[in-house]
């Protein structure tokens, strides 16, 4: 039930376009959000680099642009990240939303806007991912994955574990050695779409993991990126890749910013893959109350943060 009352403000013009003006609603996203702006992020990316060696992601917030306008002038801003980035020397990877960048208004504006991205930071050895949306933006981003990625190798794709065609995905992507992130999945979808119980949506997470970490999978080049905190299912995962003799070496854990650091730096001292999502960005709101859906616990930290004592 919250998680559902969490999707729905997700989705609500009113809510989106008001409550943000709210002080207390400003407060409340700074534990998961450094700042607004790319020097936000990348002082973010420089702190958690300095004093725990943790590289990171970045992502301009943002979705389902108005005109061809503006998803340029959202490419030139990725494009100028990806220069910030190199002058930088950090590890710090870009993450995009196809729908920001123009799905909505053409495949053609999409992909146009995304090469210039891909190009800019492969000139610079750096990586692009490329964020799934709604089910129904599935087939079209997939479809500009293949297409970009048949030209530049550094770009990567998010696959979603509570969606039932997930499993057929990603078996048409383990053969070509793609790079994958794998998420549980934030949208509200119906359950003829998707998963509706979270207990069925980790054990989908957990055996598409291994699908991930398979002999054919590692021998293809496959990129696992493993984009969850869930402690107990990360124990099960090292403990299956483990048994299974696969390296620990063979895969990383993505998480975000703000959420489970404790757990994000013991996996750094440990020597494990991390890497953690840093947003920055005016258009939060959506963003944020959906990461409060998948972990409906963070709400009570958003109280004890926002509540006077």
């Amino acid at each position: 039930m919250i998680r559902s009352a969490l999707l729905w403000f997700s989705e609500n013009s009113w809510c989106r376009n008001t409550l943000p003006r709210y002080g207390f609603v400003r407060r409340a996203v700074r534990r998961f959000m450094p700042g607004e702006t790319l020097d936000d992020a990348l002082g973010a990316a420089r702190s958690m680099a300095e004093r725990h060696r943790i590289p990171v992601l970045i992502t301009l917030l943002g979705e389902n642009v108005a005109d061809e306008a503006e998803a340029r002038e959202v490419a030139d801003h990725y494009i100028r990240a990806a220069e910030r980035v190199a002058a930088s020397g950090l590890d710090a990877e870009l993450s995009l939303k196809p729908t920001h960048l123009g799905l909505d208004l053409g495949f053609d504006v999409a992909e146009r806007n995304i090469r210039r991205i891909v190009e800019a930071a492969e000139a610079h050895g750096n990586w692009v991912w490329l964020d799934m949306e709604y089910s129904r933006y599935v087939d079209p981003t997939l479809e500009l994955y293949r297409a970009i990625r048949a030209d530049h190798g550094r770009v990567g794709i998010c696959l979603q574990s509570y969606l039932h065609r997930t499993p057929a995905d990603l078996e048409s992507l383990i053969p070509t050695g793609a790079a994958v992130r794998l998420v549980k999945g934030a949208y509200a979808e119906p359950p003829e779409i998707a998963l509706p119980v979270k207990a069925d949506v980790d054990r989908a997470f957990f055996d598409q993991a291994r699908r991930m970490l398979a002999p054919d999978a590692r021998a293809a080049g496959l990129r696992a990126g493993l984009a969850t905190h869930d402690a107990a299912l990360i124990r099960r995962i090292d403990a299956w890749a483990e048994a299974n003799g696969v390296g620990a070496d063979t895969y990383e854990y993505q998480m975000l910013y703000g959420i489970a650091d404790q757990l994000q730096q013991r996996l750094a001292r440990e020597g494990r893959g991390i890497r953690v999502l840093i947003s920055y960005g005016v258009h939060w709101f959506p963003w944020y109350v959906r990461r409060l859906a998948e972990r409906p616990a963070n709400i009570g930290f958003v109280l004890r943060s926002v509540l006077p004592r």
